[in-house]
């Protein structure tokens, strides 16, 4: 891992996948939707899958006095060098945020779009809407940026999720359990991902449970 995303995730992965099933706006973990739905993002249903909008998983956890939230998507796709970065400015990001009942409605919605420079990688980012900060946060993807106490970085990152999907298949073919601890299927394979860390004072006095999810959303209908 590289950044801020190493920082944030050190020493704590299994509570970072923990906290994604646990910070759901309801009482059922639905903590990832890849390739959901399939005649949108999966390219074995349709030949041009929408791979910019297709989020990943959202990891959410608490330490040290701040919330970091880390929203993955367009992944995991091969890390060799020339996997293409999936930005695409006509997809609007969202990462909601419930501090009170109903866990299934934001007090905060943060969102970002990102935007293309005269190069080829010449692209920018622009988050609105991120408790405690005053207007935007923008600037190049791939930098650490940081305004009014909160950091945030978007770019590519090593897939963050680790399970045996070799063996969750054999197990589910043969009927004997055939998952290892030792085979990570993610290993070695990026996501595309934005970064969060918030005080946790920027969310309200008193708050002690949270509601966080993704949702992204596609300006002009179909691709």
């Amino acid at each position: 891992m590289r950044g801020m995303i190493k920082t944030l995730l050190a020493g704590s992965a299994g509570a970072a996948a923990l906290a994604a099933l646990l910070l759901v706006p309801t009482g059922v973990a639905t903590s990832a939707d890849h390739l959901d739905p399939p005649g949108r993002t999966d390219g074995g249903v349709d030949a041009n899958p929408d791979i910019p909008a297709d989020i990943a998983d959202v990891f959410a956890w608490h330490s040290n006095g701040t919330t970091k939230i880390a929203m993955t998507f367009a992944g995991p796709v091969s890390a060799s060098a020339t996997t293409p970065l999936y930005y695409d400015r006509d997809v609007l990001y969202k990462v909601n945020i419930s501090t009170q009942a109903p866990a299934s409605t934001p007090e905060f919605t943060i969102k970002y779009r990102f935007g293309k420079g005269a190069g080829e990688k010449d692209w920018g980012v622009r988050i609105e809407g991120i408790p405690g900060v005053t207007g935007v946060v923008e600037g190049p993807v791939e930098t650490n940026l940081e305004k009014d106490g909160v950091k945030v970085r978007v770019g590519l990152f090593d897939e963050p999720f680790f399970f045996d999907l070799i063996g969750f298949r054999e197990t589910r073919s043969t009927g004997t359990l055939r998952i290892r601890n030792d085979r990570n299927f993610f290993d070695g394979q990026n996501d595309t991902a934005i970064v969060l860390e918030i005080p946790d004072a920027n969310l309200g006095a008193g708050v002690t449970n949270l509601g966080v999810w993704g949702q992204t959303a596609r300006f002009g209908g179909n691709i």
